[in-house]
């Protein structure tokens, strides 16, 4: 079931209705309807699904009774190391089985050898890379000692179903999550409305500016080999803000959703876009994930601690265990690679940690310094995006070798193009509206606070109407549900 679809649409009133129409207000019955409406929602897409998390979540609630009341260090070791390998099992099964086999086969052909082994026609449960690892991180936290199981088989089904972030994020901790099951929740009218807010900007983001930029980015990137350098550019431009607006947008979404029932989840995205460099950048982009790669994996590996070399070996081990995160390509390789390269210099000269406040904090604009590091950021940014979005490396190489070419220089080729320059323009006030509201936690939290009531709904209205006169006529997934 899509956000942005007629049936979320039926499903998320009737869902908010029952759940605060309770009798009573009874946490246990709350908590009931959000694991009924959490599996509708999920096995909308395919039924079949329900069984991988509803096992997921049996291994990982058992193992986690089972390490607070073990304490031999090597039967605790056990526990943990079966709950990796079904988490991760399953996540590697299902997503990179015919990777791995495609490239043994290229390996032995390489070497001489021709082998026909049987792939197989699996289907990617949508969300698998985002619940395996919210429900990994539990038992890791139990097994480190810094949290305590749950005994509420229904609370922690809840926890690792929970429909607004179940397909893609946030990811949430067990020890921020959680919790929320175990208290009483009432309706709190301002907290519906912030969410309804946000909901509103998440459909802006997906609707206006994801779906309409996926037109051109697509006809750009699939038809690469017959277009001149600057509609290249183009291309690769329309797909930053695609992949910005369609996942930052579904967080948006996910998150004002979560208010609607009383839940607070973690922010996802911090306005990437306006990073000065590219450690800023990553600490604004998709937050949840990078938070969780940094505290089970690079923390573990030594962090930044250390000798040059073991910075520099830690440093491509989460960024490129980052990149094959998102799919079962060698171009997200190359892709958290690449990220890495950019990341390195930061670290190594200690400037990694240089831009913790956003830009221009307390100001209306940027200085010229500030203006030409964002720009070179978001430039580096761009360039990587192509990697993260061609078929393949000789697709991605091709692509770039197109747009540094004489014909950068000519004018873009691009049927449509008037329509092109609208979203364009689109873009432009988009940009400026996330620039106004870049200090709070969406960029229409608070923008208009101080307007009279009238004008603030008719901002409000504007808003909806731009969504309506620019939606697609058929409903486009969200690029993160097939990660």
């Amino acid at each position: 079931m899509l956000f942005n679809s007629i049936d979320f649409g039926i499903f998320l009133p009737l869902v908010f209705m029952l759940y605060w129409f309770i009798p009573n207000k009874k946490l246990k019955l709350q908590n009931i309807l959000i694991v009924i409406a959490s599996y509708i929602f999920y096995g909308w897409w395919d039924w079949r699904f329900l069984l991988l998390i509803f096992f997921s979540t049996i291994v990982d609630y058992s193992i986690g009774i089972r390490l607070n009341t073990t304490h031999k260090p090597i039967n605790r070791k056990m526990l943990l190391w079966a709950s990796i390998f079904v988490n991760i099992g399953f996540l590697c099964f299902f997503k990179y089985y015919n990777f791995f086999l495609d490239n043994f086969i290229t390996a032995f052909s390489f070497l001489g050898t021709q082998i026909k082994p049987n792939s197989l026609n699996i289907i990617l449960p949508v969300g698998i890379s985002f619940y395996t690892f919210q429900s990994l991180s539990y038992t890791i936290d139990i097994y480190r000692k810094k949290l305590n199981p749950t005994k509420d088989f229904i609370a922690f089904l809840a926890f690792v179903s929970f429909f607004p972030q179940l397909v893609a994020g946030p990811i949430e901790r067990a020890s921020d999550l959680l919790p929320q099951f175990h208290k009483k929740r009432f309706f709190d009218y301002s907290k519906a409305t912030d969410g309804m807010r946000q909901i509103l900007w998440g459909l802006f983001k997906k609707i206006v500016i994801a779906d309409n930029c996926a037109e051109f980015a697509n006809s750009i990137f699939n038809n690469s080999a017959n277009m001149n350098g600057s509609t290249l550019f183009l291309g690769a431009l329309f797909f930053t803000f695609q992949i910005y607006g369609d996942f930052s947008g579904y967080s948006d979404i996910a998150i004002g959703t979560s208010r609607l029932f009383g839940f607070n989840l973690k922010r996802n995205f911090a306005f990437p876009y306006f990073s000065r460099d590219i450690a800023e950048f990553w600490r604004r982009w998709h937050i949840s994930l990078s938070s969780w790669f940094r505290d089970y994996l690079y923390i573990p590996l030594g962090g930044s601690r250390g000798r040059s070399l073991t910075k520099i070996r830690n440093t491509f081990i989460i960024f490129i265990v980052s990149g094959f995160w998102h799919g079962a390509n060698w171009t997200f390789i190359v892709w958290g690679a690449l990220n890495a390269i950019y990341f390195l210099p930061l670290l190594l000269t200690n400037n990694n940690r240089k831009h913790l406040e956003i830009v221009a904090h307390g100001k209306y604009l940027p200085t010229l310094k500030e203006l030409f590091l964002i720009l070179i950021t978001f430039s580096l940014t761009v360039f990587s995006w192509i990697f993260f979005r061609a078929e393949n490396i000789e697709h991605a190489i091709n692509y770039i070798t197109g747009i540094f070419s004489l014909s950068f220089f000519t004018v873009p080729k691009l049927a449509g193009m008037d329509r092109a320059i609208t979203i364009l323009i689109l873009i432009g006030i988009f940009i400026l509206i996330e620039w106004l509201g870049r200090e709070d936690q969406y960029a229409i939290e608070y923008l208009g606070r101080n307007w009279h009531r009238s004008i603030r709904w008719s901002f409000y209205s504007v808003i909806i109407f731009i969504i309506g006169m620019f939606m697609p006529s058929v409903e486009s997934p969200f690029i993160y549900f097939q990660f």
